[in-house]
């Protein structure tokens, strides 16, 4: 496969794994809003799904990396098209919490494999082609299909013409036939060579499985023996928390400023897609700033902005300024991940690449739910905008730790431009 080639496969399956993602992200937090479940009871179900990633990313990355990485997205998908079933039925605090295991279990297969494919497919046909091109087009993707999926998903509960089902979850239905594409797709499109004929994929399974944990105390080795991967992982710690701000306390402080769930998902539909349209634009614009100033600058001042913006959405007392403000930190969060990511690629080999997304994966969620299980309660008992605002704080704090790849960058002659 060509790296043309595998970069085109890259941004079709970014596309179908982020599309139905969209038509939900606007209504996740809503949805047990809506069926009775507290902030605090929120904060728990969310949290849940990072504790499972916590638990699963390393044996899983180390999988990818030891089996391969096309079976490991189909059984990511999978659980894709399971969660999202069961998150679609749920009515009580059980049943969201078994989605929320499901959905942790596939975000742990689902974080890495696809991306450690595209890398080193690209590199084995052309081994100076420019990754962070290929990572940022992925990124513009993936908030140009959230954007499109978040419009559509206002539409939706605008129009509502199933009446047994809620507004707010009429999105999540239509997604579930979504995901179920996006599997098929991954069987056609993710090739990869040297796999043994059907009859030894067992063998080769149950030895990939042994060899798990060595590809795993490999990775946590590299981690503590690099300086610069230890920093750009605890990058994660601080812009996880960021993170629960604008993603799962944005809607709910709408919900607040505007008098329902219904009417803050109308809302969130057209207000989403032009925050993921953003999110695609900073991903252009740090692909061409980091040929100006740097992949480790770029990151950089990204996550530094980002931050502020989620400070700008707590200061917002009404939902004009709360919305600008969401839309400028979705910006900053498009331009910071493909910059981020590529970073990490550095580190990383073909041996280890998918491991070590997965360790960056696995601080971040679990990061994600401890600060859930501070930051509902802290909602709950003081106000969203308190919470908000520490979010967004201890979120700048974090930038500081690109400065390691930084010098490192700037010692590093850089490879020269490819046509």
């Amino acid at each position: 496969m060509t790296a043309l080639r595998a970069r085109r496969s890259l941004l079709l399956l970014t596309c179908t794994r982020w599309f139905p993602v969209g038509l939900t992200i606007g209504v996740t937090t809503l949805i047990p809003l809506e069926r009775g479940m507290s902030l605090s009871q929120i904060g728990v179900i969310f949290a849940v799904q990072g504790f499972v990633i916590l638990g699963l990313e390393l044996p899983t990355g180390g999988l990818a990396d030891a089996l391969g990485r096309r079976p490991i997205l189909l059984v990511s998908a999978i659980f894709a098209i399971g969660s999202a079933v069961v998150f679609a039925f749920a009515d009580t605090f059980a049943a969201f919490v078994v989605a929320l295991v499901m959905q942790g279990v596939f975000r742990a297969l689902d974080s890495g494999p696809l991306e450690a494919w595209y890398v080193d497919t690209a590199r084995a046909s052309d081994p100076l082609v420019l990754i962070e091109d290929g990572l940022a087009k992925a990124g513009a993707t993936m908030g140009l299909a959230i954007a499109a999926g978040a419009l559509i998903s206002g539409g939706l509960i605008a129009w509502n013409p199933v009446t047994s089902v809620s507004a707010v979850s009429f999105p999540y239905w239509c997604a579930i036939p979504l995901f179920l594409l996006h599997l098929v797709a991954t069987g056609l499109l993710v090739q990869e060579p040297g796999l043994p004929p059907h009859a030894g994929r067992w063998r080769h399974a149950m030895d990939s499985v042994m060899c798990t944990p060595r590809v795993v105390v490999d990775g946590l080795r590299t981690l503590t023996t690099s300086r610069v991967l230890l920093a750009l992982v605890l990058v994660e710690v601080f812009w996880s928390v960021g993170m629960i701000a604008f993603e799962t306390l944005m809607p709910i402080r709408l919900a607040e400023l505007v008098g329902g769930e219904t009417q803050a998902g109308t809302l969130l539909g057209p207000v989403s897609a032009a925050a993921w349209g953003l999110f695609a634009l900073g991903s252009v614009i740090a692909r061409f700033a980091s040929r100006r100033i740097g992949v480790a600058w770029t990151a950089l001042l990204a996550r530094v902005l980002n931050g502020a913006f989620i400070v700008a959405m707590g200061l917002m007392i009404g939902p004009l300024g709360l919305i600008t403000a969401f839309l400028l930190t979705y910006t900053m969060h498009g331009a910071a991940g493909p910059m981020h990511n590529t970073l990490l690629h550095r580190q990383a080999g073909p041996s280890n690449r998918t491991i070590i997304l997965s360790i960056n994966s696995m601080i971040a969620g679990g990061t994600r739910s401890l600060g859930l299980l501070v930051l509902g309660p802290l909602a709950e008992t003081t106000s969203t905008t308190a919470a908000i605002l520490a979010a967004g704080a201890l979120s700048i704090i974090g930038a500081a730790l690109y400065l390691p790849a930084r010098g490192q960058e700037r010692k590093v002659a850089q490879i020269p431009e490819r046509e």
